[in-house]
């Protein structure tokens, strides 16, 4: 039978709660849709800066050519610099409907020959190389304004003096235009984001209609039915999931395969003990020798403390098996006070067979992490068989020591158990033949169980002080302090 490996560790985190269930159709669109609200400001942003630069452009090279033609106006005429109009200056710089228009010549000190004192003169700014016409951004009576501006000389001569030739717009003009291009731009986007949410939202729920087939799929099968899903059948983003749900699913039969036989064999089992009460209560009954009815009476009570015996390995068994973990706490056990604790328990049953059973470690310290009702149950049924097969005479030594980890270890001078077969006493209901005791082939079978429970290795070899068997269960590291139990001494109980 394939054996469950479950750890104690489990009972811990089953007892947490678990997080709200999350919508594999909800998480898709909020990935896909949160980003894109995301960026959709972003784009806003970006649009209207492109759009501002749009606009400057045509409204640029116009101020650049009126700059020109500003500067060809300038002479420098009996060391003086004069500006030459051909017609009055609101004629040629006039303002229109939207803007005002500014300029301004000034010589290099800021002395203004014509035009406006009300543009600002370029504080800190590199001049201008040959025909280069700058730009800037100023504030002119509270109005946000562009200036074009160049740095020139007023004549051919060297004494030819520097001048500054500006020419400023506010922009309202730039504004309507960056405006009409950010709304030619965005208004569309109010249209389309919402359709694409609904493409979106369209496209998941036709993209996970392969999942509610398979859900409709697995709701239709019978509750016995545990074949497998075909993962061909699934998207290939699923098959992983499908071939884990098969894994569980055929971990699921082999555990209810392994249910059904072990009831039958613990039924099989129970039918012979059963029978024997059965016969001497018979015996008994049609009996009028007191000498031959007390002998039938204490065949009864043998078989029913077999029965009792096994009922208790089969509840044993059963418990160890649970699925339901939480049910046994995890809590820092005195792994070599519970050996003590069950070997005070057996020794009258030792002292009877005039078997010389002891504890090695003493008072010693030896913590591990498990439950304290399975272990005793472990160590029990280990000191319990090794007292069962061990001859009259014999010595039973049960010890805990510490290197690495935990080791717990039964050692007996019993007949011992065959290479061949070390590995079959695990099975339920196996037995050595010869043994020349009672049992019911569960008390290793149960040990195993609550050493996987533990995470322990079990494993049985000859005893190397000479005949019989050495039982050893090595236990995990774990983060728990436990210095090593004190060695030497056997300490006899009783």
């Amino acid at each position: 039978m394939r054996r469950r490996r479950r750890n104690l560790d489990r009972a811990v985190s089953s007892t947490k709660r678990p997080g709200p269930p999350n919508s594999l159709f909800g998480e898709i669109l909020d990935w896909l849709l949160a980003p894109l609200l995301f960026l959709w400001p972003i784009s806003i942003i970006i649009t209207h800066n492109v759009a501002d630069n749009i606009a400057n452009q045509p409204y640029d090279l116009a101020l650049a050519d009126g700059v020109r033609m500003l500067s060809r106006m300038v002479a420098f005429d009996e060391g003086q610099v004069v500006v030459r109009f051909p017609a009055p200056p609101r004629a040629l710089f006039r303002a229109d409907q939207d803007d005002v228009l500014y300029f301004q010549v000034a010589d290099e000190h800021g002395v203004i020959v014509a035009g406006d004192a009300d543009i600002p003169r370029p504080q800190g700014l590199q001049p201008p190389a040959g025909e280069e016409v700058l730009f800037r951004d100023e504030t002119i009576h509270g109005e946000e304004t562009r200036v074009a501006y160049r740095l020139l000389k007023a004549g051919e001569g060297e004494d030819a003096p520097l001048v500054w030739v500006q020419l400023a717009e506010t922009r309202n003009k730039r504004g309507d235009l960056a405006s009409r291009v950010v709304t030619g731009v965005l208004l569309p986007q109010f249209a389309i984001i919402p359709l694409a949410v609904l493409l979106v939202w369209v496209g998941l729920s036709r993209g996970i209609t392969p999942l509610n087939r398979l859900q409709s799929l697995i709701r239709r099968r019978r509750p016995t039915d545990l074949s497998p899903v075909q993962p061909a059948s699934v998207p290939e983003e699923v098959r992983p999931l499908i071939v884990a749900f098969n894994d569980m699913m055929a971990r699921l039969e082999e555990n209810l395969q392994a249910q059904q036989r072990f009831i039958a064999d613990a039924a099989h089992q129970m039918r012979t003990p059963l029978t024997g009460l059965k016969m001497q209560t018979d015996l008994a009954l049609h009996e009028s020798d007191p000498e031959q009815l007390r002998q039938s009476l204490a065949h009864i009570a043998e078989s029913t403390d077999r029965a009792s015996h096994l009922i208790n390995q089969l509840l044993s068994l059963a418990r160890a098996e649970a699925s339901f973990e939480k049910l046994y706490a995890v809590e820092p056990v005195n792994l070599a006070l519970v050996v003590r604790e069950v070997a005070l328990e057996l020794f009258p049953r030792a002292q009877v067979k005039e078997i010389d059973l002891g504890a090695e470690g003493g008072d010693g310290e030896l913590l591990v992490e498990g439950n304290p009702v399975l272990l005793r149950e472990m160590v029990k049924n280990l000191v319990d068989n090794a007292v069962k097969y061990t001859p009259r005479g014999g010595r039973v030594t049960v010890r805990t020591r510490f290197a690495g980890s935990p080791i717990l270890e039964v050692e007996d001078t019993g007949p011992g158990i065959p290479e061949t077969d070390r590995e079959r006493v695990f099975e339920r209901f196996y037995r050595v033949l010869g043994s020349g005791a009672d049992g019911s082939g569960l008390g290793l079978p149960i040990v195993r169980e609550i050493a996987e429970l533990h995470r322990a290795i079990v494993t049985l070899d000859a005893n190397p002080a000479g005949q019989g068997t050495l039982a050893r269960v090595v236990f995990p590291r774990s983060h728990l302090h436990a210095p090593p139990p004190v060695q030497g001494d056997v300490y006899p109980l009783g």
